[in-house]
């Protein structure tokens, strides 16, 4: 997977074999770095690197959603395409139930265009509630 994550980088590894690839991440700053490499590494893995920059970009903004307003364990899950579907879906789950609200940034806000930009870059986004808090999710289409 490229780099070795430490063990302070990553909470757990829930599964990076077969079709899903999942990881769990301390709410730490650190854990937007990590998560961009485990997403980049795990797309290599798959021989996905066609989307490889655009899926840890998206990812990492989430994350960083996620860091700004939740406080617990952050989840981060990849679903490989399968079959003719050539659909590749990036979750990320937080345990704050409230769903993110897509705004418009004004050119010297420093913030505000995490969601901006997937949704103007992923074939479909969305949220779903969970047990616990929420997961913001989207889809890319893989080039042939």
């Amino acid at each position: 997977m490229g780099r070795t994550l430490l063990a302070r980088e990553v909470i757990g590894v829930i599964d990076t074999e077969g079709d899903c690839a999942e990881w769990t991440f301390p709410a730490d700053p650190g854990a937007v770095r990590t998560a961009r490499g485990a997403v980049r590494g795990q797309l290599r893995h798959w021989g996905l690197d066609s989307v490889g920059d655009l899926t840890a970009l998206l990812v990492s903004e989430l994350v960083t959603n996620a860091l700004r307003h939740a406080t617990g364990p952050i989840g981060v899950r990849l679903v490989r395409p399968v079959g003719l579907d050539g659909v590749l879906r990036a979750e990320v789950s937080d345990p704050l139930p409230d769903p993110p609200r897509e705004r418009v940034a004004r050119p010297d806000d420093e913030g505000g265009r995490g969601l901006q930009l997937v949704a103007s870059s992923a074939r479909s986004w969305g949220t779903r509630p969970g047990d616990t808090g929420k997961t913001v999710w989207f889809e890319l289409v893989v080039p042939d």
